[in-house]
């Protein structure tokens, strides 16, 4: 587009300037169709699957107040000192156009108390983020990504399900070779001596560390296990193991959530170097690498935060999340995508062994089509009715120790209230009926 100028913008310093071809800034990418409308349907199956998983969408504000980034995401990591877009408005406040999501959605969390109205809330927003670095394929300084946010949950079958969810959405995408690399980063009460155990490794190695991990090497020493610069690699291949650090709560979480998705079928890795580049991180830490995107491959990433709700202001609330990078996403998809539907059940279980009995059946049952919730919480009957009648579903499973018993659940139809026995080995043929009469 040409455009004209008639006056003199002598306040931008520039004079006699006519038709002059404005262009967007390095590293801020429109998306034109037909490209935009594969981007929508992308974002259309994703808002899809996680709304059958009972997630709701948030919309985020753009601008933050700067201390929200520096003291969540923590000053010693590169997005704070390098990467953020920062400047002071005309009230001589500090505002930074957001780089990640995860704070974001602590803050709104927080600031609109909604832990007060719902004990578990499932957040997941889509949107652009903005980083200053070097543009390259995949990785701009507008870029978008795809996220979500789990507060008050705490058990690793959370952790499990969104994993399981995770891999279910490059499935509907058709995306294959995508390879999950799993690691525990451990809590307050075992992290401590594994960073004194890493600095003080460290500082026997300075020789072969770049320069930033010689910086970082006394505030956030774990940043040098995740550097990609050879000579570091090499430097810390030797370097302690936080798997060898845990306690003992952390290890059995950790257990648990590899045991779960062994029982799903989802293929993991142990990465004993995986960490994260932000500061509030605790136990579960992952991501999802796909070969085809180079150097910088991965398209998901995330893991448990339990104490960044208390650390900005709220209520101590564990909390575990992941954000998708929309741009590598969309380099892995391929030009059609099937749709999903929301859930036909809810599988209610009354028991610990009935809820680790429910959730290799949940995997199953949601791989072929979107078709179970499962409650992780050991509720009463009357409550997770309530909570399946709200969602909408049409059935209600509902397993205890005398249906574990006779290897069957009690099928409770939500609109006429009427209840039949269903064997384990046909709930799965019921279902899949169920779903297609929609």
């Amino acid at each position: 587009m040409e455009i004209d100028y008639p006056l003199v913008l002598t306040g931008f310093g520039l004079r006699n300037m006519k038709k002059v071809q404005i262009k967007t800034v390095k590293g801020f990418n429109e998306v034109l169709p037909p490209e935009s409308f594969r981007w929508r349907q992308v974002e259309d199956k994703f808002r899809n699957l996680l709304e059958g998983y009972g997630f709701a969408e948030l919309r985020l504000a753009l601008l933050e107040p700067t201390e929200l980034f520096a003291r969540s995401i923590g000053g010693e990591t590169d997005i704070v000192e390098k990467e953020m877009y920062t400047f002071i408005d005309r009230s001589e406040r500090s505002l930074t156009l957001r780089p990640e999501g995860t704070a974001s959605v602590v803050r709104a969390y927080n600031q609109y108390s909604l832990g007060k109205s719902n004990e578990i809330n499932k957040l997941y927003y889509i949107g652009p983020m903005f980083r200053y670095e070097r543009p390259q394929k995949g990785r701009y300084r507008q870029f978008h990504q795809l996220g979500a946010e789990v507060f008050g949950e705490e058990s690793f079958y959370q952790d499990a399900e969104t994993l399981v969810m995770l891999a279910q959405l490059f499935h509907t995408l058709s995306i294959k070779g995508v390879e999950l690399h799993l690691n525990s980063l451990g809590c307050e009460a075992c992290r401590p001596l594994f960073r004194d155990q890493l600095k003080d490794y460290l500082s026997r190695h300075q020789a072969g560390l770049c320069d930033d991990c010689r910086r970082r090497g006394a505030e956030n020493p774990l940043r040098a296990l995740d550097c990609k610069n050879p000579q570091c690699r090499e430097a810390v291949a030797e370097a302690p193991s936080i798997g060898d650090a845990l306690c003992c709560d952390c290890r059995q979480h950790f257990a648990g959530l590899c045991a779960l998705l062994a029982d799903a079928g989802i293929a993991f890795q142990i990465n004993p170097r995986l960490v994260r580049g932000l500061d509030y991180y605790t136990r579960t830490t992952f991501e999802f690498l796909a070969g085809d995107l180079g150097a910088q491959n991965a398209v998901a990433a995330g893991g448990r935060y339990d104490r960044l709700v208390e650390e900005l202001g709220g209520q101590p609330t564990p909390a575990f999340g992941f954000a998708v990078g929309f741009e590598r996403l969309m380099m892995l998809v391929g030009s059609e995508v099937a749709p999903l539907t929301l859930p036909v059940a809810a599988l209610l279980p009354l028991s610990e062994e009935a809820l680790r009995r429910l959730f290799p059946l949940h995997v199953e049952l949601n791989r072929r089509a979107q078709m179970t919730t499962l409650s992780f919480q050991h509720k009463s009957l009357k409550s997770q009715l309530k909570k399946a009648d709200k969602d909408g579903v049409r059935y209600a499973l509902i397993v205890g120790p005398d249906e574990l018993a006779q290897d069957e659940a009690l099928c409770r139809n939500m609109r006429t209230k009427e209840q039949t026995k269903l064997p384990f080995a046909e709930i799965g043929e019921f279902l899949w009926e169920r779903y297609h009469e929609h």
